[in-house]
């Protein structure tokens, strides 16, 4: 359904005369009415990444396992010790890079939706909320991909996953959400300085060295143990993984506090994107 003159139309500080309540129902309601726009964009970005590609869709799988084999060879050097896990080394890596990408994948897509579609945003009138709701959208096809990859390699190992897997997909929600919140403030931050997305990329890939992605939690010294425990990250990327290795979660209170964290950086992050919508079509 197009968007209306009406809601199309800039004027100073409109988004923000708007109200708490109003400015969800306007919020929802363009996402809503964009749907169509959304898959067309979709469509066209898939098409766009298929052609000229030697690999295409493949590349989804054949990154992971390149990082894979990256700290396998670490591992067997003695310069990476990761600790025990209840799964072959191998998997328990898999494991973690796969939902560690899941949250970095969303926060790139969401964090170049402004300065990748300039042009778009300059000859159309539309919400900017649909450039992020398109970009996570294609992002969600790689994570759905990395799944399919995750039950192969269960498969390969001989490796059976709890029950509880089935409940899997619904532990990447608030990484997706914290991932894009995220990713949206960066966006609407890099239409006035360009490199905001490098430099949050970069804090980001150091960060993970300081989450349990590619070692176990109790792997380290002591101030490693402190680094990682106060971080979301910990608990939303060992939730997940716990609930594929032993069907449980094993702080399902600070896991829940983590949750709640993520939900609310995602909203308090849509909203500030959409009240910001009109200085960056100004700046765009």
């Amino acid at each position: 359904m197009p968007i209306s003159e009406e809601q199309a139309m800039y004027e100073p500080e409109q988004r923000i005369k708007l109200g708490f309540v109003r400015c969800w129902i306007e919020m929802i309601t363009g996402i809503v009415q964009s749907r169509e726009l959304i898959i067309q964009l979709f469509h066209r970005d898939m098409l766009a990444a298929s052609k000229q590609s030697l690999l295409g869709i493949a590349w989804t799988w054949v990154s992971p396992l390149i990082g894979i084999a990256s700290w396998l060879f670490l591992k067997h050097v003695g310069v990476l010790i990761p600790g025990k896990s209840d799964v072959p080394y191998p998997l328990f890596v898999l494991l973690g890079t796969t939902i560690w990408g899941v949250f970095m994948t969303v926060f790139a897509s969401a964090a170049s939706s402004l300065t990748a579609n300039g042009n778009l945003i300059m000859h159309a009138k539309f919400s900017h909320q649909v450039l992020v709701a398109q970009q996570v959208s294609q992002a969600s096809l790689s994570v759905a991909a990395n799944i399919l990859l995750l039950a192969a390699a269960f498969a390969f190992f001989g490796v059976s996953p709890q029950w509880t897997a089935l409940f899997f997909p619904l532990t990447l929600v608030p990484l997706l959400l914290l991932g894009a919140g995220i990713g949206m403030i960066v966006s609407v931050l890099s239409v006035l300085v360009r490199d905001m997305t490098k430099v949050m990329t970069t804090l980001l890939g150091v960060l993970m060295f300081f989450t349990p992605v590619i070692y176990a939690p109790d792997a380290g010294n002591d101030v490693l143990h402190q680094l990682i425990r106060w971080k979301p990250l910990t608990y939303l990327i060992g939730g997940a993984r716990d609930l594929l290795i032993s069907g449980t979660i094993r702080d399902p209170q600070t896991y829940a506090g983590a949750v709640s964290f993520a939900m609310t950086v995602f909203l308090l992050s849509w909203r500030i994107f959409f009240i910001s919508e009109q200085k960056v079509a100004e700046k765009a």
